[in-house]
């Protein structure tokens, strides 16, 4: 996904109810001159700061637009913790070492009155320095925004800082070695002074730790300031040059930065329970969910996260957002526009602290209900914070289970933990049996909650037609079917391929048309031109914006090995549009002969996964699915009109969160729930250390997974990687989740009112 600059911080007040008269932990300090124009923005991103021990010290460096001058009483006013110094005009420098000196704290924090900060960017560095006594700065990605749009995503090079500066200004840097470098030199009017003073400061031996996967700090690109003095001037750049140059002949062997992510690494270290004691809620009038997500990605399970996030009340609800792999996290700003609350941990931690901050945020925080879904980190720590944190409910939602992976994926971990859990979720019936037969879960603790679609949104009355026959420049007259998802062998689209050869032999203009990319797309497109389809499969690549593809469109075809429940066919029937979908999962929850047809799936997922050949019958029933709906188009229309029909009677996003509000409230204040959390806390307590110890041995096999993945087809525990059978040997001799299970089954019989 495109990265958004429109969509900047501070432009919104999130006023989240945190505590602002505590004692500060950071002083941010931020230089003004006339900045009236841009300070509201930026004072809107200092106060919606997920870390609220801050002060924020605004020197007025000698301003003369009373109207500005006049902004900085209103901000003071606004919030205690601003504190405004006023000066003699002396320049950026002498504004900045005023503020440190007049600073309360360790931590400084250089920010420009007109530059922006994403809500958690105070936290990623505390964290980070916190956590590294060594390092002397900490920072992260950044993105320059205004005259100049970019990312700028440059891992730090102390040796190729003597002649490019590839840091800005802002960064949170312990006081005490700012101090030893001789803060921010004073004199000249127009240099680059902050790229002089991390010269001096790695000159001195002080190093970073840097935060790269997330833009959280907004550069100000304009034409009046400091660095556009320095380049237009050139008595200037001719000083500035010299001093740079200066500064730079004094690095002698520097010592290199602490970079984040980094690989993932366990060396059988307990999981940490955080000694945090400050609470940053000042009211608790609104229930807190702490969402524990793999990632923030593009596909069903995601949308269903975001869906869920979005639609709680604000007036009821606040959440947060904890991710636990690696990954790009191409969703991430569609989740800012829900809570600021995002901490992505790969991004600014070892893997080893995972744990301690899961710990830190809900010592900070108060959460009144966990919610997990998708994350083994946040499996693997269910029983150990159920241990540690009796009053906690947890929760989780489960879209399917996964026999190519861990002999049942996320739904096997569900099982495994489920004397520890509250509830589990599960978005068809299909799984939900999965869970009682093949998991040992009471049917009585598994609820089917479709994720829904929002029938507003996709309704055919929303696109006008025609909009995909012009992008694909092909006549009006010629059915369209689509084929939209993740190029991925769980979706088999070879099969997609068999059954467009077959459909065009008895429907000749009949145009298959893929929206979506993954890690077969290349090998797909080549299947295209090597089997002469160029004329019937047409590729459009990944959209936003999926509608006017619906809209043109006869029939959507879901062939996939393995599904929970589709969210294309929840689409696709919200739209009107048939649906020939494979038997798998929960599909036959939504999709019937009144909305489309199912076809028996004659692959398993253990044994047939990324196979290319594919049994003649099943093929055929595909063909004769689709062909007869396009040859038919009374039964189409009957078809169509059930699709929407069915959406409305139960499949919208609105019922679905309208359940989980519902059920949040009723979690967090039933009694039964509250003596089954505690009396379980207490059996795992008299079997310590085995919460920590099944941690560790997740921990561990994850590790063991990152080692034995490699890079083909992209499948895997984190969705991009495959994972060979060499990883299931390991598995077995590892014996890790019989262990697991027998520990939890000690404690079921225990429970023996509740397991």
């Amino acid at each position: 996904m495109q990265f958004d600059f429109t969509q900047q911080p501070g432009i919104k007040r999130w006023n989240a109810d945190l505590i602002k008269t505590a004692e500060p932990m950071i002083s941010i300090i931020t230089p003004f001159y006339n900045s009236g124009t841009t300070i509201r923005q930026t004072a809107n991103c200092v106060f919606d700061q997920t870390f609220p021990f801050f002060e924020w010290i605004l020197v007025d460096d000698g301003s003369t637009v009373e109207e500005d001058i006049r902004m900085l009483d209103v901000l003071a006013n606004e919030d205690p913790r601003v504190v405004v110094l006023h000066k003699k005009n002396g320049g950026i420098s002498s504004a900045r070492n005023l503020g440190i000196r007049n600073a309360r704290t360790e931590y400084i924090l250089p920010l420009d009155a007109d530059d922006l900060l994403e809500p958690t960017f105070l936290e990623y560095c505390w964290w980070m320095l916190s956590h590294d006594q060594q390092a002397s700065w900490a920072y992260t990605e950044s993105c320059g925004f205004q005259g100049m749009e970019y990312i700028w995503k440059c891992r730090f090079d102390p040796n190729k800082m003597k002649w490019e500066n590839l840091l800005t200004a802002t960064a949170l840097i312990r006081k005490s070695a700012l101090e030893s470098a001789g803060c921010y030199m004073e004199g000249p009017r127009y240099y680059n002074e902050d790229w002089h003073a991390w010269l001096r400061m790695i000159a001195a031996g002080y190093y970073p730790v840097q935060s790269l996967g997330e833009p959280l700090f907004w550069y100000r690109r304009s034409d009046t300031g400091v660095l556009s003095k320095v380049t237009t001037s050139k008595s200037a750049a001719k000083g500035n040059k010299r001093l740079i140059a200066s500064a730079a002949a004094k690095i002698h062997d520097p010592n290199p930065a602490v970079i984040y992510p980094q690989p993932m690494q366990y060396a059988w270290a307990a999981p940490r329970l955080s000694d945090w004691n400050r609470c940053f809620r000042e009211r608790k009038d609104k229930l807190h969910i702490l969402f524990l997500f793999p990632h923030m990605e593009m596909g069903g399970a995601d949308k269903f996260n975001l869906d869920l996030i979005s639609g709680l009340n604000p007036e009821r609800f606040e959440t947060g957002i904890i991710t636990t792999t690696t990954a790009g996290n191409s969703w991430i700003q569609r989740f800012r526009l829900a809570t600021p609350n995002i901490f992505c941990l790969s991004n600014f931690m070892s893997s080893r602290d995972y744990a301690e901050f899961i710990s830190y945020y809900i010592e900070s925080r108060k959460p009144n209900v966990l919610f997990v879904s998708n994350s083994a980190h946040g499996y693997a720590l269910v029983p150990w914070l159920r241990q540690h944190y009796p009053d906690l409910p947890i929760v989780d939602y489960v879209h399917m289970e996964e026999w190519y992976w861990r002999n049942g994926g996320h739904a096997r971990s569900s099982g495994a933990v489920g004397a520890c859990l509250e509830k589990t979720y599960v978005c068809n019936s299909a799984t939900e049996q999965v869970m009682s037969e093949c998991f040992a879960r009471k049917p009585e603790t598994v609820i089917t909650v479709h994720i829904g679609v929002d029938a507003s949104y996709f309704s055919p009355e929303t696109v006008q037609p025609g909009a995909l026959y012009r992008e694909l420049g092909i006549e009006k007259s010629r059915p369209i079917i689509l084929f939209i998802c993740r190029l991925h062998p769980q979706k088999r689209p070879f099969l997609m391929i068999e059954i467009a050869k077959k459909v065009s032999s008895d429907i000749k203009d009949v145009a298959f048309v893929v929206v979506g990319n993954g890690p077969q797309e290349a090998e797909l497109r080549r299947t295209v031109q090597k089997e002469h389809l160029e004329n019937t499969v047409y590729f459009l690549g990944a959209k936003q914006d999926v509608r006017y593809c619906y809209r043109d469109a006869k029939v959507t075809l879901v062939c996939s090995l393995k599904e929970g429940l589709s969210l294309t066919a929840y689409e696709s029937c919200a739209m009107g549009v048939p649906v020939v979908s494979a038997d798998v999962g929960g599909q036959k929850d939504l999709i019937d002969r009144s909305v489309g047809a199912l076809i028996s799936c004659r692959q398993t997922e253990a044994e047939s996964f990324d196979m290319r050949t594919f049994d003649e019958e099943e093929v055929d029933a595909y063909v004769d699915a689709i062909c007869y709906l396009l040859n038919n188009s009374a039964a189409w229309q009957e078809a169509s009109l059930g699709c929407r029909k069915k959406i409305l009677s139960g499949f919208t996003i609105a019922q679905m969160v309208c359940f989980f509000e519902e059920e949040f409230q009723r979690l967090v204040s039933d009694a039964t729930f509250r003596r089954i959390r505690r009396e379980t806390a207490a059996h795992l307590e008299a079997l310590a250390p085995l919460a920590e110890e099944l941690y560790r041995l997740e921990m561990q096999l994850q590790c063991t997974e990152d080692d034995l993945t490699y890079n083909t087809v992209g499948v895997g525990f984190c969705g991009t990687e495959t994972i060979p059978m060499k990883i299931r040997r390991v598995y077995k001799q590892e014996g890790i989740w019989r262990v697991f299970q027998k520990g939890i089954a000690w404690i079921r019989k225990q429970l023996g009112v509740y397991y």
